[in-house]
């Protein structure tokens, strides 16, 4: 059994004043094309479909329009649910379009799937609230799979009926996770675990969000959540949310965030993207494939000491977004700004590092590390404008408030 595994898609996201309805349109055209080249049974898409709750039209037609060309005409399931970005009754919305093209829209973690048939070649076997049990055409044995799409802290409480919501989380995920494997899911099937969360293994290093993603630890977010909380019967976890390819370690299966399709902010700059395709059978280790994109352009952070370094290099890399950073003695002229956006015509950032240009690097004063998080930035700001005081928490939680807010 082939299963492709995507995620984080955010279709109509912008990079600042850039629109990237083309580039999403032409990477989705490459998913479907890699799905059709495999031949897969079952795509998989990890939540956060859209970029805010939201969405506009041209958004919407191309999550829809993509959803159903990647079923090949009912031969093929899709399953998507949601993420921290989306509205999951607007995603559930869509349950009756879905269901003739033999697409599955989950958007809560207790989402139960009407038992009826599918309008396509597959059928629905089982249901229960956060679970579903398929027969895909041309396989004899079944997918089951644990379906756990982003829930707020709010929503969080009311399935689970958590008062402390970082240890109760944990221990009431695992408990319905435990459940739902120990009742439907035996060797005889192959068993999937498909969530929109922010996972780890427990005691490793915390993986890095983007500084463009709006932290699901923050404002209204749920926990941490552990790998070793997966159930034993997992054969593998299909993750979004994180839109860096990685496998987490310290589960019983593998443990894999996607990654995005395209590179959505600089902190992303020149990473790689990938979908993820799974060669699966019924009590044995899976195999796991990631296959890179192609499409897309790329993010790039190049530094120079002058103005004439940056035209020549803008020129030459045209097929980019390019933020740049200049060293220079002042703050740059209206004319020089004028050359270097006529250079580009995806330049999305100028960043004047003001300093003497012959001065040593190791006696320059420290330039802003622009790779820290949007808190650390801010902190650092709010001490240096604040003789060295750091900002209290009620503050800092202020300013988590207007970083998780939707613009207008």
């Amino acid at each position: 059994m082939k299963i492709l595994h995507t995620a984080d898609w955010h279709l109509g996201k912008r990079l600042q004043d850039f629109q990237r309805l083309q580039e999403q349109q032409d990477v989705l055209a490459e998913i479907i094309q890699v799905a059709d080249q495999e031949d897969v049974d079952l795509v998989v898409v990890a939540g956060d479909l859209f970029d805010t709750f939201n969405p506009d039209p041209q958004a919407e037609d191309l999550l829809y329009s993509t959803l159903k060309k990647l079923t090949a005409g009912g031969r093929r399931t899709v399953i998507a649910i949601a993420g921290n970005h989306d509205n999951p009754e607007r995603i559930e919305a869509q349950d009756h379009f879905g269901r003739e093209c033999g697409i599955i829209f989950a958007g809560f973690p207790k989402t139960e799937i009407q038992s009826h048939a599918l309008s396509c070649e597959a059928k629905v076997l089982q249901t229960a609230p956060g679970f579903i049990e398929l027969k895909l055409p041309q396989h004899d044995a079944p997918v089951r799979i644990i379906l756990t799409p982003y829930a707020n802290e709010n929503r969080m409480r009311s399935y689970f009926g958590m008062t402390d919501l970082d240890d109760e989380l944990r221990q009431n995920l695992q408990g319905h996770w435990a459940t739902l494997a120990d009742t439907y899911m035996d060797t005889k099937g192959v068993n999937l675990l498909v969530a929109h969360l922010f996972v780890m293994k427990r005691g490793g290093e915390q993986p890095e969000e983007s500084d463009d993603e709006r932290s699901i630890l923050q404002i209204g977010g749920a926990s941490m959540v552990y790998t070793d909380m997966i159930p034993p019967q997992i054969q593998y976890t299909a993750l979004g949310h994180l839109h860096r390819y990685q496998q987490m370690g310290g589960g019983p299966c593998p443990v894999v965030y996607s990654s995005s399709p395209l590179a959505y902010s600089f902190a992303e700059s020149d990473q790689q993207k990938y979908v993820v395709l799974i060669d699966a059978k019924p009590n044995q280790a899976v195999t796991v494939s990631p296959i890179p994109l192609k499409t897309g352009k790329r993010l790039l952070r190049p530094r120079f000491k002058l103005v004439t370094e940056a035209i020549d290099w803008l020129r030459e890399n045209p097929n980019c977004f390019a933020e740049i950073t200049l060293q220079t003695t002042t703050y740059l002229t209206s004319e020089e700004r004028r050359q270097l956006q006529q250079a580009h015509e995806s330049l999305v950032t100028i960043i004047p590092d003001v300093r003497t240009v012959d001065e040593p690097e190791q006696e320059a004063a420290p330039a802003i590390d622009l790779t820290q998080s949007m808190e650390t930035l801010f902190a650092n700001y709010f001490k240096n404008r604040n003789k060295g005081q750091e900002p209290n928490g009620r503050l800092q939680q202020l300013f988590r408030e207007i970083l998780a807010t939707e613009p207008e």
